[in-house]
């Protein structure tokens, strides 16, 4: 049983405060995640079986619970209701992924957002009414991607039709407009934003000319910025 005399710090209802988030598992991924969020300023409720896991977030957070088991009664007791978010970093473990996953959801934190380790997990997450995440494909799909296209700096899967991408401007663009290089008609690719100089232009007119060193940020399906940074490499 959690004795807690105060979990109102994260109430919904509050005005001017920052973003909340519970974090259910501190393996790598959760305690990464509970790490940076801390660091940006974030509230963070975390809880994990190991205590010597709990004891490191503790110098991140006042709100760090070792939890024998996440039933709802006891995901009440910690708090996490009161959140914006919360994310379940149990994959390896399917039955408690799946029934924390169904107790978050049941608890109405507006969103819920849970790791999968197979296809099969995630579809069973996203019936629940979870955002799904892969981290570890995810990871491969922005390695595979920065190996194969010299100028592509990174990539990030946010669905299977939307990808966004960062790429340096390629030589033969340097001095073409939008218009000129019509992405979105060569490439079914949408322009989000261009850092020029260090500076990132976010209103991108069809009238803007690429300088060198210019950076890309642009968005689409994994085929259209495949055939994009084909373009690149020629």
């Amino acid at each position: 049983m959690l004795n807690l005399k105060n979990n109102s710090y994260c109430s919904r209802n509050s005005k001017n405060k920052n973003m909340t988030y519970g974090i259910v598992g501190l393996g790598r991924f959760g305690s990464a995640l509970a790490m940076d969020l801390a660091s940006a300023g974030a509230e963070i409720v975390v809880m994990d079986k190991n205590e010597e896991r709990v004891r490191t977030l503790r110098e991140m957070t006042e709100h760090a619970y070792v939890v024998a088991n996440l039933d709802k009664k006891t995901l009440i007791e910690t708090g996490i209701q009161n959140c914006d978010a919360a994310i379940v970093c149990i994959a390896e473990h399917l039955d408690t992924s799946i029934l924390t996953t169904l107790n978050l959801v049941s608890l109405g934190i507006p969103r819920v957002i849970a790791k999968a380790a197979t296809a099969e997990h995630g579809i069973i997450l996203e019936k629940l009414g979870a955002e799904v995440v892969f981290p570890e494909r995810d990871m491969a799909i922005r390695l595979a991607s920065r190996l194969e296209n010299s100028h592509n700096l990174d990539i990030v899967q946010l669905s299977e039709q939307i990808n966004i991408s960062k790429t340096i401007v390629a030589n033969e663009a340097i001095g073409l407009s939008v218009r000129d290089i019509n992405l979105r008609e060569r490439f079914g690719l949408n322009i989000i934003a261009i850092q020029s100089d260090d500076i990132v232009i976010n209103l991108v007119t069809p009238d803007y000319r690429f300088k060198e060193g210019d950076i890309l940020f642009v968005s689409g399906s994994k085929e259209g910025i495949f055939k994009l940074n084909q373009w690149l490499n020629d």
